[in-house]
């Protein structure tokens, strides 16, 4: 999985550091929305079971580089 140095860097919190790079790669295989934002990057969505939440995955413009990953509380589904 590419990855930026920032996601090397966040991911080490500890709000962060139970997120499964296998619940990332399902993110971006086979989210359940994704939006592109304002600066090209792209933002994808998933309900992780396990946890019982949503991930939300933003990728660079390239749209396989990971540049951060966090539970999304503030997600809903349409």
């Amino acid at each position: 999985m590419k990855n930026t140095q920032y996601f090397l860097f966040v991911k080490q919190r500890p709000d962060r550091e139970g997120i499964k790079e296998e619940w990332i790669l399902d993110t971006i295989s086979n989210p359940s929305k994704t939006a592109r934002q304002s600066d090209g990057r792209i933002r994808k969505w998933k309900y992780i079971e396990e946890a019982g939440k949503y991930l939300r995955v933003i990728l660079l413009e390239d749209g396989e580089t990971v540049h951060n990953a966090f539970f999304d509380r503030s997600h809903k589904e349409e």
